[in-house]
């Protein structure tokens, strides 16, 4: 079995006093697509935002490809291959459609490399392709959050980290996010996907982590989660 090409483990993170991360382990092999949920405030976000640096820990550690990434900023986590669609997308809302992809390949200097990459965000995403010289700003929240993917794209991941790209979006648009998801994880991009919608996460996962107050409370497989009585009855609403 391959190496973990993320490994946390014995994570702790407090906000002002309060532990909100209390211990975490988790793992995502290549070229999976590992599942978190969980509810609002178990600590999803903050585990990611921990492992991009734009939170310190007080305890454990994440290792990437093998490495410690403790203290690394996010420029070079994005060098090394790590990426990350953050909750509420934060496109670039005065620049246009065409211009944030060009911002998600900042670090590359391959310019026939970065015009066929853009050409493929186009493929995946053609709704942006129909709007390139759209501003960002002016787009429904749904086509912000396939520009959001798509700019994280361009800069070639090894492995992705979304947080809830399915907030605030209608039921249509939840589906295209999660066809992309899926597209995207079948071209070998790893993926750790955090999610409130539960049942789509995990019917697109491959492993599922379920977090609750902080720690990890079930992990398995992910359609084998989908039909645990107590995730149904706590997550899926049955």
């Amino acid at each position: 079995m391959s190496e973990p090409l993320l490994q946390i483990g014995g994570l702790k993170v407090s906000y002002g006093g309060i532990q909100a991360v209390k211990g975490v382990d988790l793992e995502v092999r290549p070229g999976e697509l590992v599942a978190l949920i969980g509810a609002n405030g178990a600590g999803k976000t903050t585990t990611l935002k921990a492992i991009t640096g734009s939170l310190a820990y007080a305890g454990g550690d994440v290792k990437y490809d093998g490495k410690s990434i403790q203290g690394a900023g996010s420029h070079v986590l994005v060098g090394r291959g790590l990426a990350m669609v953050p909750e509420g997308r934060g496109v670039f809302a005065r620049m246009s459609i065409t211009e944030n992809l060009l911002m998600g390949a900042y670090i590359r200097n391959d310019r026939a490399g970065i015009q066929q990459d853009i050409d493929k965000m186009f493929g995946i995403f053609p709704r942006l392709k129909e709007r390139a010289d759209q501003l960002a700003g002016t787009m429904s929240g749904g086509e912000q959050q396939m520009l959001a993917m798509a700019r994280a794209l361009m800069s070639r991941p090894r492995l992705l980290l979304l947080d809830e790209p399915s907030m605030g979006l209608s039921p249509i648009m939840v589906q295209k996010i999660f066809e992309v998801v899926r597209t995207v994880s079948a071209q070998g991009v790893t993926i750790l996907l955090v999610e409130q919608n539960a049942r789509l996460a995990l019917q697109a996962a491959n492993r599922g982590y379920v977090m609750d107050s902080g720690q990890i409370t079930l992990t398995g497989d992910a359609k084998e989660m989908l039909n645990d009585p107590k995730v149904r009855a706590a997550y899926l609403g049955e």
